[in-house]
């Protein structure tokens, strides 16, 4: 499970690549490591589908009601998620404004993904607020120069987001949501 979280927000490719190296010794093609995503996710299908996380569309409103741009950036390239991002947020979000692995050649922790949100967004750094819960993550928005706000939803301790440069943490998205207003 942390090693999950740890590697959240890369694209799945490269995490793939990455895992098999460490685990086999073997540097394999991306052509391989795009059929095991492909299986990955046609497994992920099969698990039926994830509740949203308490406090998100609260949070979401709260942002939107301050005439603020939302974008999402995902190490995923699966369409079943951007579908279900339209789907649940679509009050709030739009498919131009979502970066996905198929949308940048490098993904967290560079900075590339959140860059690309920016462009699509037509915001600059200090414009930006990126919202993350993986160290990657929160290295790519700390990259990009973005304020960058870690919510531990995983089971990593709080210093492996503080230490990657997070401006803010908090302990859950409910937090985050009730806290907004007086943030910003």
């Amino acid at each position: 499970e942390a090693d999950a979280y740890a590697t959240e927000g890369a694209r799945g490719i490269d995490t793939i690549r990455r895992m098999v190296l460490q685990q086999k010794g073997e540097d394999i093609t991306l052509e391989q490591a795009q059929l095991m995503y492909d299986e990955k996710t046609r497994q992920f299908h099969l698990m039926g589908e994830a509740p949203l996380m308490p406090g998100i569309l609260g949070l979401m409103e709260k942002i939107h009601r301050q005439g603020l741009r939302i974008g999402v950036v995902t190490g995923s390239g699966q369409r079943p998620l951007i579908n279900r991002l339209l789907v649940d947020f679509g009050d709030y979000l739009d498919e131009q404004h979502i970066v996905t692995a198929y949308d940048i050649s490098r993904g967290k922790p560079a900075p590339d993904p959140y860059l690309m949100g920016m462009e699509k967004t037509g915001t600059v750094p200090w414009q930006t607020v990126v919202v993350e819960n993986a160290p990657l993550g929160i290295m790519a928005g700390t990259a990009s120069g973005a304020f960058t706000i870690a919510v531990n939803t995983g089971p990593l301790p709080d210093k492996e987001l503080t230490e990657r440069g997070a401006d803010l943490l908090f302990a859950k998205m409910t937090d985050l949501r009730d806290a907004w207003g007086g943030l910003f």
